[in-house]
């Protein structure tokens, strides 16, 4: 069973930065998609950024230039490099994976069967 862990959430001012990080296991596959998600109160989930495990990343037009995925060696441990934050980034950040090399945060959020708990993100002005 595939358990995903969130961490490295908190407050910040705008222009400020944050690292999340998810600690994966129980993958039993080698190739898999593994990304970022985000809720505000009131808004639907949204795609931030996905990674596949030969390193090919995508990112949705909002956070490109200032948000960076990536994939520790052991392929183990995803982390999300958050620069220039804006209030508007401001949500519930969860951590998702499938095992699959189709890779994209536009898909529907309903397309990743494993989620984690999720860490908050608060960006004030």
């Amino acid at each position: 069973q595939v358990k995903l862990v969130e961490s490295g959430g908190g407050s910040v001012q705008a222009g400020g930065s944050l690292r999340l990080s998810c600690e994966a296991s129980g993958f039993t596959y080698s190739n898999y998609c593994m990304g970022w998600f985000r809720q505000a109160p009131g808004k639907e989930r949204e795609g931030v950024a996905t990674i596949r495990t030969d390193g090919a990343t995508s990112y949705t037009d909002s956070v490109k230039g200032r948000f960076t995925i990536s994939l520790d060696a052991s392929k183990t441990t995803l982390y999300l490099q958050m620069n220039s934050l804006k209030p508007e980034d401001t949500a519930m950040y969860y951590c998702t994976a499938r095992a699959t090399l189709y890779c994209s945060p536009l898909v529907s959020p309903t397309y990743f069967p494993n989620w984690g708990q999720g860490t908050q993100v608060t960006v004030s002005s």
